[in-house]
């Protein structure tokens, strides 16, 4: 079909029903007109009248009929993955309204990099003491990743970097901490006793890592480009604690490079080592990141208090370009990125 015979979005927005959305993902789960027009109480003629009106808006036939019933083809994929994602933001919404009209404080979403879960945690203990009855959902991924998600308004607050957008701009930002970093492994690590490391000792091992374009991994290729060694090749790739804890666990000879504060959480329940490897902080320092203009909710509001409450420097504005400004910096990873502590 030529773009130029595409729907406009006013088109989709104007004739598009959530009725309409309900039958695909009826229609998915299902696989038969039958089944689905039972499922949301429409008669079958009624279905198929909503399904070919569907496709009229779109201007192209969304299922295929097999032997096995109804199957959605790629298009129709498309579409039903979205009316899902709109029908789940509906349930929240009504979730959300129901909760406050009873009194229970609402929804928050928040955003957070491994390294600022520990604060975050910190953070929620406070907010849920005086808010108990909110619900709180916690997305954990990469800055680049959380902040579509913040555009999109499926988050509410991000502690994360705005520096990895092409847009700082778009966002406040307030710093709050610097991210020094730690090279970690198995209590049952060949070199979990020793008493001093340095990369070349572990070049050979096997590593896990994060994903290629982030600042943790830019920290990591610059640490092996000082010492004048090559990055080990295919390293296990996550954004995730759990699944660097989880793997450090399962594979002896693993390490990896992870936030200092995910590290001492880890060494504190005996999951993990530090490993004597000189490692410097990261470059900038992550940071409660919002919309630009956005008007957050009371629960926001009270989430970023705590996170300044629980800071363990004093939290910074962000320059008029986007850029964190006058934030310590430091070479040695045990100042926490101020000089003044330096051990």
């Amino acid at each position: 079909m030529p773009l130029t015979a595409l729907p406009s979005l006013a088109t989709i927005a104007s004739r598009l029903r959530l009725k309409q959305l309900r039958l695909l993902i009826a229609l998915d789960n299902h696989g038969s007109l039958h089944k689905a027009a039972d499922d949301i109480a429409i008669s079958q003629p009624g279905a198929t009248k909503a399904l070919r009106e569907i496709e009229d808006i779109l201007g192209m036939s969304l299922f295929e009929r097999q032997p096995k019933g109804l199957v959605a083809n790629e298009l129709g994929k498309c579409v039903t993955r979205y009316a899902r994602l709109i029908y789940s933001d509906l349930e929240h919404l009504h979730a959300e309204i129901t909760a406050i009209a009873q009194g229970h404080g609402g929804h928050l979403a928040v955003g957070v990099i491994m390294g600022a879960i520990p604060l975050l945690t910190r953070a929620l203990g406070t907010l849920r003491e005086r808010q108990p009855h909110l619900s709180v959902e916690i997305i954990e991924n990469t800055s680049a990743a959380l902040l579509p998600l913040l555009d999109e308004g499926r988050i509410d607050v991000a502690l994360c970097r705005c520096g990895v957008s092409r847009r700082p701009g778009a966002y406040e930002c307030m710093a709050l901490e610097m991210e020094p970093l730690a090279v970690v492994a198995a209590p049952t690590h060949p070199h979990a006793n020793a008493a001093a490391l340095t990369l070349a000792d572990l070049a050979a091992m096997p590593w896990m890592a994060y994903p290629v374009n982030t600042p943790m991994r830019h920290a990591l290729e610059r640490e092996f480009n000082d010492a004048g060694i090559d990055l080990p090749r295919y390293p296990l790739e996550t954004a995730s604690a759990f699944a660097t804890l989880t793997m450090l666990q399962e594979t002896p000879d693993l390490v990896a490079v992870v936030p200092r504060a995910v590290a001492e959480f880890g060494e504190r329940f005996g999951m993990l080592v530090r490993l004597p490897v000189p490692m410097r902080a990261l470059d900038d320092p992550y940071g409660v990141i919002t919309r630009a203009g956005a008007d957050l909710s009371p629960a926001a509001q009270l989430l970023i208090a705590a996170l300044q409450a629980h800071c363990e420097t004093p939290p910074h504005a962000v320059r008029a370009d986007g850029a964190y400004a006058d934030h310590p910096r430091t070479d040695d990873p045990h100042t926490d990125g101020n000089p003044s502590r330096r051990s």
